[in-house]
């Protein structure tokens, strides 16, 4: 894959995304899905090279606690639009400013074992971020090279039991961060919508 900066990255995603997607957690019924929420998948732009922002829950979270996780959550009766909804949750939990957003596309709605239609929505960030995590749901925001995580030789396949069933899902490890299950389910789709 050609290195990408900005630009680049503008232009890949101003096509047509690719019908080749991972739809969501596997055996996953669609009409049970029905929660609908989005998420901001933040690439930074750095002169030294994109990365992707992601944080860790805290731990004493009921749901998805101390996991890998893009900002974002449940839809609102006042959120317009998944964008609204992910840059709202974005400001909620790492104080992330929507104008310091530039939106450049929807991903593939991705559905979840827990019952989430989730729409995520790729947004370019120019630095100095000046973030304020909520540390009640956001125990760190921390920032991976993007094409650490679009190299598909990165993305491992695991399978796990869940509720009697052997079911499958993405990994992507990177130092001490395990990036997991819906949210590498979700890179692995921005991978796909960037490729040439």
């Amino acid at each position: 894959m050609v290195a990408l900066d900005a630009a680049e990255l503008r232009r890949r995603l101003a096509r047509s995304l690719p019908a080749s997607a991972v739809y969501g957690d596997d055996d996953v019924d669609r009409e049970v899905a029905a929660t609908v929420a989005a998420v901001l998948v933040p690439i930074v732009s750095h002169g030294a090279g994109l990365t992707l922002l992601l944080t860790q829950r805290t731990a004493h979270l009921k749901a998805h606690s101390g996991q890998v996780a893009f900002p974002g959550g449940r839809a609102e009766a006042g959120d317009a639009s998944p964008e609204d909804t992910a840059l709202r949750e974005s400001q909620e939990e790492i104080g992330l400013a929507r104008e310091r957003v530039e939106v450049l596309a929807r991903l593939p709605e991705y559905f979840t074992r827990t019952g989430y239609r989730v729409t995520p929505v790729v947004g370019l960030l120019q630095p100095p971020l000046e973030l304020r995590p909520d540390p009640n749901e956001v125990e760190a925001v921390f920032e991976v090279p993007l094409a650490f995580l679009l190299d598909v030789s990165n993305h491992r396949r695991q399978t796990r039991e869940y509720q009697g069933r052997t079911v499958g899902f993405y990994e992507m490890p990177y130092g001490d961060r395990y990036i997991w299950g819906a949210t590498a389910g979700m890179i692995v789709n921005l991978g796909r919508a960037l490729a040439e």
